[in-house]
């Protein structure tokens, strides 16, 4: 049985999708089949069993651009994610008082659809640590955990 990840990304100026491809890279080499959108749309997630979600956050605490009609959509349509396991790392400034606060909104939003979180959320502080890959890889074990 092939192992399946969905990776989507929420990104504003690239930082999010680096680390996606980085990621995708690590866990297909590990033999996983990755599946990677850096424009999701709810049918690309409907049916994902495993989900990492990784995003910046962009303007008073918001998910960016890229990243906010999906989970408008998920809002609107309330699918059913009970079947879903799911991670989420986030890239931000602990200069904000809204640091990776993005993190918060797709917790709340994939568990109010009945997702199960796998893990701890990573959140990287960019102002401190310029080794966002490493980071991420480095934290891939814990949400990898029941693979």
């Amino acid at each position: 049985m092939t192992k399946q990840i969905t990776i989507i990304t929420g990104s504003t100026l690239g930082g999010a999708e680096y680390v996606a491809d980085h990621l995708n890279d690590v866990l297909s080499a590990q033999g996983f089949e990755v599946a990677l959108f850096n424009n999701a749309e709810l049918s690309d997630i409907q049916n994902a069993t495993k989900l990492l979600v990784i995003t910046s956050t962009h303007g008073a605490g918001e998910l960016p651009d890229n990243i906010k009609p999906l989970f408008e959509t998920i809002d609107e349509q309330q699918p059913d994610f009970s079947a879903m396991q799911f991670g989420v790392i986030g890239l931000g400034s602990s200069d904000y008082d809204t640091f990776c606060n993005a993190v918060n909104i797709v917790e709340e939003n994939l568990k109010t659809r009945g997702a199960t979180q796998i893990c701890e959320s990573l959140r990287i502080d960019v102002v401190n640590n310029f080794d966002h890959d490493a980071t991420a890889e480095a934290w891939l074990p814990f949400f990898l955990k029941n693979n």
